[in-house]
């Protein structure tokens, strides 16, 4: 399933508070986008209809909530960019981001904590 950019801002809306009412969502999102009430509808209703999102009626409203784990989407996410933009090859990718940025100290710890994790076979 393909989530378009705007389409993740009610994602991740929902992810952190969910479930939600519609007047909710949009005052959560709209703002910072300057959406107006009509977009943030449309983008739900765009939602359900790719079933990322299900409508649940409770307290006499209807209330949205993801369909799909944060955790599922970021890693589909994330393997269709590598596989997009590196040819799913990650050291590249790593190898761009640190010619693109400093790595801080931190940074360089938890690659090295991944790196030994990797060749240990955990």
């Amino acid at each position: 399933m393909q989530v378009s950019g705007a389409e993740s801002r009610i994602m991740d809306a929902l992810w952190r508070r969910g479930p939600l009412v519609v007047e909710d969502i949009i005052a959560e999102v709209a703002p910072a986008q300057s959406w107006s009430d009509a977009t943030v509808k449309a983008l739900i209703g765009r939602l359900l209809k790719k079933k990322a999102l299900e409508s649940f009626r409770a307290e006499g409203r209807t209330h949205y909530r993801p369909l799909i784990p944060r955790e599922e989407y970021v890693t589909a996410e994330s393997k269709a960019f590598l596989d997009r933009v590196f040819g799913g090859q990650l050291a590249p990718f790593v190898n761009h981001f640190a010619e693109q940025r400093a790595l801080s100290p931190e940074d360089l710890a938890r690659l090295s904590v991944l790196i030994a994790k990797l060749d240990d076979g955990d």
